[in-house]
């Protein structure tokens, strides 16, 4: 399963593959894993369907997540997907290790994406990533997301330089 790991916080936001049961429910009235719109324009959806180029609202997101709530990026929103990494095939490396790779490969796109390093920007990034379960479903995607610590954001954070 994949999880999201904020980088400068110890929360993490965990994306069980697990909750295939949970998520079951959810989805036998909706076979292609989207939701109507709700007010705010987002449109729920499975967490592997997420993209790069993708804004989110999920800032509030705590514990086991198995949809967020996708956006256009011309609204309001809380994060936005800016990279995605393909871990090689073999047995699940251990959590570390694919947090390790996640900040070394989401930090060095961050800056091309941002135009500004990590370090010097008042953005931040977290991570969604497989988990030992989701690994042995094939999944092998770190997805990098941009965000602003401050509150939500319109418009693509891409070139921001902030």
């Amino acid at each position: 399963m994949p999880r999201v790991l904020t980088n400068r916080t110890i929360a993490v936001l965990t994306i069980a593959f697990a909750s295939v049961a949970l998520t079951g429910c959810s989805l036998l009235g909706n076979i292609t894993g989207e939701t109507a719109p709700s007010e705010d324009g987002s449109t729920t959806t499975d967490v592997f369907t997420i993209a790069v180029g993708d804004c989110l609202n999920d800032g509030g997101v705590e514990g086991e997540v198995s949809e967020v709530a996708v956006i256009d990026c011309a609204s309001a929103h809380d994060s936005e997907a800016f990279k995605s990494v393909m871990m090689a095939d073999g047995d699940f490396p251990g959590e570390t290790v694919v947090s390790d790779q996640a900040v070394s490969d989401c930090t060095s796109a961050f800056s091309d994406f941002i135009g500004l390093d990590y370090e010097s920007s008042t953005l931040d990034f977290s991570y969604y990533y497989p988990t030992e379960d989701s690994w042995s479903s094939g999944d092998r995607e770190i997805l990098c997301i941009a965000y602003d610590p401050n509150g939500t954001t319109t418009g693509s954070l891409e070139g921001a330089a902030k």
